[in-house]
């Protein structure tokens, strides 16, 4: 039998292991708990986070915004254009001649202003179907004005809405002063019963660790000739401290009218397919579905790929499956052939 003092002893010195040991448990308890919300990597930020659809740029919370497609006019007296730097991803495609248009598709931003506007083709609301956009244009050519009013797509238009939604500027002339603003945007749709509230399905992008092991030819100036005008070949450089692309043509930088800033650019794809004039007008069927060879320049490198029509959207794939975009703006070319394209490696 123990004295009364051990017996006192020994209980006290169990207490004392039993406490110890729920220490080291609370502590392994702790340090699991610091390990899952504590800060967080890169790569489980990017897992975490919200993606604007059509950038992957992180965003609070879930976007809501439908993507808004504008054919925007890009003849020499429509420079500079206003909202062009705000665009997620602009499509630059041929018109009459050597003339060449651009789709601006927002999403992530919507400008306050936008402009000028021009008229609408086939090949624009093929690309604005595909990303589920409203679409916007003033004035379009027979067969498009045909789709347009058949209700094929949700869209507003100049014609119907000159001087209502659309406001002509005094300081150019038409066909080259339309613009609309954000605000007349949201009226319109909500005149015509429009949701605006359907975001577009997300494009593939990379991660910051697979942009850090981005592999292709280091290239210099990137040239896009569709005419022998310089008013219409499209200059591209990528900026190594700023990590983006800047845009020029005819020598001049492409800038945004409203803000001055330039157009900055994470990936810039040129796409090569055929095109057909269809008409005494020189108007073109452009094919945006059989798919073919592609360029992607991303980070001054290139890679020669394919694009494939993707319901509706031409993108960019390798190795049969889509290709991964550097999150932020795009720029795609969609051109003839490219034997036109130019660059230095």
């Amino acid at each position: 039998m123990f004295s009364k003092r051990r017996r006192t002893c020994i209980l006290l010195l169990v207490i004392g292991l039993v406490l110890a040991a729920c220490g080291d448990n609370e502590k392994e308890e702790q340090q699991t708990d610091s390990g899952s919300d504590g800060p967080a990597s890169e790569t489980e930020k990017e897992q975490s986070s919200f993606r604007y659809p059509l950038t992957g740029l992180s965003t609070e919370t879930a976007s809501t915004q439908r993507a808004i497609a504008v054919t925007v006019n890009n003849h020499p007296i429509a420079r500079p254009q206003s909202g062009l730097s705000q665009a997620d991803i602009v499509y630059e495609l041929l018109a009459e001649g050597s003339i060449t248009r651009f789709l601006a598709i927002y999403q992530s931003e919507l400008p306050e202003r936008i402009g000028p506007i021009r008229s609408s083709r086939d090949y624009f609301i093929d690309i604005a179907k595909g990303f589920q956009s409203l679409y916007i244009a003033h004035g379009y050519s027979p067969s498009a004005k045909k789709r347009l009013l058949s209700g094929e797509i949700d869209q507003l238009n100049g014609i119907q809405y000159d001087g209502t939604l659309f406001k002509r500027s005094s300081d150019r002339q038409a066909p080259h002063n339309s613009y609309i603003t954000q605000g007349n945007i949201v009226k319109g749709a909500e005149n015509e019963g429009y949701e605006l509230d359907t975001p577009p399905e997300p494009l593939e992008f990379l991660t910051n660790e697979e942009v850090e092991s981005l592999e292709g030819d280091q290239v210099g100036a990137i040239q896009v000739s569709y005419s022998q005008n310089d008013q219409f070949i499209s200059n591209y450089e990528y900026d190594q401290e700023n990590e983006k692309y800047t845009r020029t043509s005819n020598g001049e930088q492409t800038i945004d009218s409203e803000t001055e800033e330039p157009v900055l650019l994470d990936n810039v794809i040129v796409i090569e397919t055929e095109h057909q004039v269809m008409d005494s007008k020189g108007r073109r069927a452009i094919d945006l579905t059989s798919g073919g060879k592609a360029l992607l320049f991303q980070k001054g490198l290139v890679r020669e790929i394919e694009w494939k029509d993707f319901d509706g959207r031409p993108l960019p794939y390798e190795d049969g499956l889509p290709a991964k975009l550097v999150p932020g703006k795009t720029w795609i070319s969609i051109i003839p052939s490219l034997d036109i394209v130019s660059y230095n490696k």
